[in-house]
C-alpha cells in the first residue's frame, strides 16, 4: 500500500511559510492580502467537481498567510522566522505521527512494506475537442508527474460513461500547482 508523504493542505501551508521565511509584516499582510483575493476569485470562478481544488488551495494559502502575519503582530516579530512559530513545529510533529500511523496501518493491512509517496498537486484543464470557447472542466489530482497526473485523471474521467467522453473532451493542459515548479519539498 501507498502512503502520502505531505498531504495537499501540508504542501501549501509549508509552501507560503518557506515563502514567508524572512518578510517584514508588510510583505507578509501584502500577501495575505494578495492571497485573499486570489481565494475570493476562485470561489467566483467555476465550480471544481473533487474536494482538492483552487479554492481549497486558496483557501489554505490564505489561512496561512493571515496566520503567519497574526503570529507577527503578536509576538512583534520584525521578519518572519519559522523557528520562532510555535505552530511549524507542531504541525511537523503532527505530519511525521499521522506518517508514522499511515505507514503502519497500511503494512498492517496490505502485509507488504508501505511505499511512501511524496507527490504533487496537478491541476488537469479539460475541454471540449475542437472548441476554445466552451466551459473547459478543471480537476487537481495528486501524482508523481505531468504525466501521471493526465493519466490517473484519463483514467478516472476519460472512461466510456466518465465526463470526459460524454462531452468529447480531451486533456488540454496539465499544470504543477503545488508545491510550485522549482520549490522543493
Amino acid at each position: 500500500m501507498s502512503v502520502y508523504e505531505y498531504l495537499p493542505a501540508e504542501i501549501a501551508r509549508l509552501g507560503v511559510t518557506r515563502k514567508a521565511t524572512g518578510l517584514v509584516l508588510g510583505q507578509v499582510q501584502t500577501h495575505a492580502r494578495l492571497s485573499l483575493e486570489r481565494e475570493e476569485r476562485a470561489r467566483e470562478g467555476p465550480a471544481e467537481i473533487l474536494n482538492l481544488s483552487e479554492l481549497m488551495i486558496a483557501m489554505w494559502e490564505c489561512a496561512e498567510w493571515e496566520r503567519i502575519a497574526h503570529v507577527m503582530t503578536e509576538q512583534q516579530m520584525p521578519v518572519d522566522v519559522p523557528g520562532q512559530d510555535p505552530r511549524v513545529g507542531r504541525r511537523e510533529e503532527r505530519r511525521m505521527q499521522r506518517v508514522a500511523l499511515d505507514v503502519a496501518g497500511a503494512e498492517q493491512h496490505g502485509g507488504a512494506r508501505a511505499e511512501l509517496l511524496r507527490h504533487r498537486v496537478y491541476r488537469i484543464v479539460a475541454q471540449r475537442a475542437g472548441s476554445a470557447s466552451e466551459p473547459r472542466l478543471t480537476v487537481h489530482m495528486m501524482a508523481s508527474s505531468l504525466g501521471e497526473a493526465a493519466h490517473r485523471a484519463w483514467g478516472v474521467y476519460g472512461r466510456p460513461d466518465g465526463l470526459y467522453q460524454q462531452g468529447a473532451y480531451r486533456i488540454a493542459s496539465v499544470e504543477q500547482v503545488l508545491p510550485k515548479p522549482g520549490e522543493l519539498l
